[in-house]
């Protein structure tokens, strides 16, 4: 399980991909997941974290993430008022507290996910 912010660290192939080549090689993303996925054959991994090898994968116009940019002050809330029984004990899982001391982070995944979006749009809209 990985639940809370922690770094996300593009792989090198990430480098040739113009859907994720602009993002930072190392960001802080949201989490809150129990599984994970294994990369579809033929799909390039894009992105890992200490926590879950597979944090992201691109197959064609097909992007696959794990971690999330999509979130904002009040869903991340919203999550720890509904959820808050998954925060147990765990490498890779913080207390609310630290999540909420945190919560500044959502500009900056805000910007990544405009980022992102704006890439797939040129990229894929193209086609």
């Amino acid at each position: 399980m990985e639940i809370g912010w922690s770094p996300v660290s593009l792989t090198i192939d990430a480098r040739n991909s113009p859907v994720f080549s602009t993002l930072p090689h190392k960001f802080t993303a949201f989490h809150w997941h129990g599984d994970t996925f294994k990369i579809p054959p033929g799909a390039v991994r894009i992105a890992e974290s200490e926590g879950c090898a597979n944090q992201a994968f691109e197959y064609g116009r097909v992007v696959g993430l794990q971690f999330h940019l999509e979130y904002s002050e009040k869903s991340i809330n919203l999550m720890l008022q509904n959820c808050s029984d998954e925060i147990v004990d765990g490498k890779y899982i913080q207390t609310a507290d630290e999540i909420v001391s945190q919560i500044s982070n959502v500009r900056e995944i805000n910007k990544l996910l405009n980022l992102l979006l704006d890439n797939i749009e040129l990229e894929f809209g193209k086609k």
